[in-house]
C-alpha cells in the first residue's frame, strides 16, 4: 500500500484552485482512487476559526493543514489541497513534513485575471477598503510565488478543462511512478 500523495495547490484567491480540485476529485474517484479535498476556506470555517489573516496566523493555518495531510495519507490515495499558501517557507515546511509524496502545484493566474473573475467579491471589497489585508492585493499581505513548483497551471490563459486534464495526467504519472518504484 502506498502512502497517499499530496497535491498542494498554491495561488491567489480566484486562480481556480478549488474549481480544478472539485473536477479532479470526480475524475480520480471514477478511476478508483480515494480522494480527499482539504479546501482552505472549508478548513478555516470548520477547524481553524480562531485564526485570522496575519502572517503568523496564515503560517499556523498552513502548518495545521500539512498536519491534516499527514494524517489523511493512511485513509486516502490522494489529497488535494487548494489553499492560497502565500509563503514559500510554509510550502517548504509542508514538503519537509510530507516528504517525497508532496507535490507543489502553482496556479499562476495573474492579479489582473483574478480581479476580473473576483468569484468571492474579495477584490472589490479590497478596492473599497472593506478588506485591508487581501493576500496578493494588499501591500501588507504579499504572495510569494513558488520558485520551482512541481507543476504550474496558468489559469489566466488555460481553460478549466485544460487545467483539469493537465493536472489529472500529471497525477496519473505520479501514481504510475510510485507503483513502478514500489515494485522494485
Amino acid at each position: 500500500m502506498r502512502k497517499g500523495l499530496v497535491f498542494w495547490f498554491t495561488g491567489l484567491s480566484g486562480s481556480g484552485k478549488t474549481t480544478v480540485a472539485n473536477a479532479l476529485k470526480s475524475l480520480l474517484e471514477s478511476s478508483g482512487e480515494r480522494v480527499l479535498i482539504l479546501d482552505g476556506d472549508d478548513v478555516r470555517n470548520r477547524l481553524h476559526v480562531q485564526l485570522g489573516f496575519t502572517e503568523a496566523d496564515i503560517k499556523k493555518n498552513n502548518k495545521l493543514i500539512a498536519d491534516l495531510c499527514l494524517k489523511s495519507r493512511i485513509y486516502y490515495d490522494i489529497t488535494l489541497v487548494p489553499i492560497i499558501s502565500p509563503y514559500r517557507i510554509s510550502r517548504k515546511e509542508a514538503r519537509l513534513l510530507l516528504g517525497s509524496n508532496f507535490f507543489e502545484i502553482y496556479f499562476s493566474a495573474n492579479l489582473e485575471a483574478v480581479m476580473q473573475r473576483d468569484v468571492k467579491g474579495l477584490y472589490e471589497m479590497a478596492r473599497q477598503n472593506k478588506i485591508n489585508n487581501l493576500i496578493g492585493f494588499s501591500p501588507s499581505n504579499i504572495y510569494e510565488p513558488p520558485e520551482s513548483p512541481d507543476l504550474a497551471i496558468d489559469s489566466s490563459i488555460e481553460s478549466v478543462e485544460y487545467s483539469v486534464n493537465s493536472l489529472y495526467n500529471y497525477i496519473l504519472q505520479k501514481i504510475q511512478s510510485y507503483a513502478s518504484n514500489s515494485v522494485r
